[in-house]
């Protein structure tokens, strides 16, 4: 048996010399009968019987808990549970753990995280609102009767057109998931040790990593970007239907490795914030993590995106329809081939849909992310050990043996 806190070994109750010693068989009782033998005056044999109604006979005790008649005690049925000093137990995670340890964490500090979070959301939608009126071009619009080489022409001209309005917007989300990150990440570490934080003090922890934070976030753009262009580069200077097979087929292996890559560099934003590692450290450590639980880590992170599209699917209906009827836009200009002209109303309504969304997910994907990480960290590192030292639990002092 182990020192480990909450562990004993049986009969190991602290003595004060006062207890009396245990007879044996071989000592005798009251030193009469010869060395070896019990006493002289010992009953006939065949008259012992258990009382019929034990601890009622005059004289007696009434059995001790645990050991019949008593109520069980369940000491001894498995190891003590784990010390939780914050939103989750120090042991390792089950996935019900990590989601509901991220929705306790931002519900007891809910000031702190959402209110972070929905500051940089509406300033991250007032700039988006702001581009989409006045600096983004409009939508393209196709012909549904075009063919051929038309068809090829208006395609292309949506795609380039599509994707100059997705990169400047996509890059104001990135910038502002990395900032409610970065702050989200600091108030779980403390929530997990049970401490309160405060906006101020998780911004000032937060800080001085946001910039190498965004450089890890570009480094990974750019490396996904790369490994697409070499999976279709082939295909498409070959210009044939046998490029276009080609180009396909390198897509396809592309994102089989981009999957890859991603599920291993998921844990390495919460490795630069809390270990203060560096870009090239950060993704290191990332993939030693998860190397050998990348199905386990997959899934989870799988689920925890299907849980954000959900959220965002059913707020964004409501908010859509009400700004189809505030802007008086036509829904088959929406769906259909005519490029819509939207006006405020409907960038405004939508605008809020966005903002209520961005405040929820956010922080919930970066505490996800956060306890993920820890998680890792105590299935291969005994993180919970150095998590319950530095939460001040009692038994896990510098000199506590580790095992």
């Amino acid at each position: 048996m182990n020192d480990s806190p909450g562990w004993a070994s049986p009969g190991s109750a602290p003595s004060d010399g006062k207890e009396k010693a245990i007879p044996r068989p071989s000592d005798p009782q009251d030193g009469s009968g010869p060395t070896g033998q019990w006493s002289a005056e010992q009953p006939p044999p065949g008259q012992w019987s258990p009382p019929s109604n034990p601890g009622s006979g005059p004289g007696t005790r009434p059995p001790a808990p645990g050991w019949g008649g008593g109520p069980q005690r369940q000491g001894w049925a498995g190891p003590p549970p784990a010390a939780k000093p914050g939103v989750i137990p120090l042991r390792p995670l089950s996935l019900g753990e990590i989601l509901d340890g991220s929705v306790s964490a931002l519900r007891a500090h809910w000031r702190t995280a959402l209110g972070f979070s929905l500051t940089v959301s509406v300033i991250t939608q007032i700039a988006v609102i702001l581009m989409q009126r006045y600096l983004l071009p409009e939508p393209t619009s196709i012909d549904p009767n075009a063919t051929g080489a038309e068809a090829l022409r208006q395609t292309a001209d949506s795609a380039r057109s599509t994707l100059i309005s997705l990169a400047p917007v996509s890059l104001l989300s990135m910038i502002a998931t990395l900032f409610t990150a970065s702050a989200v990440t600091v108030i779980i570490s403390r929530s997990v040790l049970g401490r309160p934080t405060t906006l101020a003090d998780s911004w000032a922890e937060a800080r001085p990593r946001v910039l190498p934070l965004l450089g890890l976030t570009v480094l990974v753009a750019v490396i996904m970007a790369a490994i697409m262009a070499v999976g279709i580069g082939p295909g498409l200077l070959l210009g044939s239907e046998a490029g276009a097979a080609l180009a396909f087929l390198g897509f396809a292996a592309a994102c089989v490795v981009m999957l890859w890559l991603n599920v291993s560099f998921a844990l390495a934003a919460p490795a630069l914030m809390l270990e203060r590692q560096s870009i090239v450290a950060a993704l290191r450590r990332s993939a030693k993590l998860v190397r050998g639980a990348w199905w386990r880590t997959f899934g989870i992170l799988a689920l925890t995106y299907l849980l954000t599209f959900l959220l965002t699917f059913l707020v964004s209906i409501p908010f859509t329809a009400i700004a189809v009827i505030a802007d008086g836009t036509e829904v088959s200009d929406l769906f259909g081939g005519t490029a819509p002209s939207v006006g405020w109303p409907f960038l405004i309504v939508t605008g809020i849909g966005e903002v209520i969304v961005s405040t929820l997910i956010y922080p919930f994907v970066a505490g996800v992310m956060a306890l993920l990480y820890m998680d890792q960290r105590i299935r291969r590192e005994a993180l919970d050990l150095d998590l319950a030292r530095a939460a001040g639990l009692p038994g896990y002092g510098d000199n506590t043996p580790r095992s």
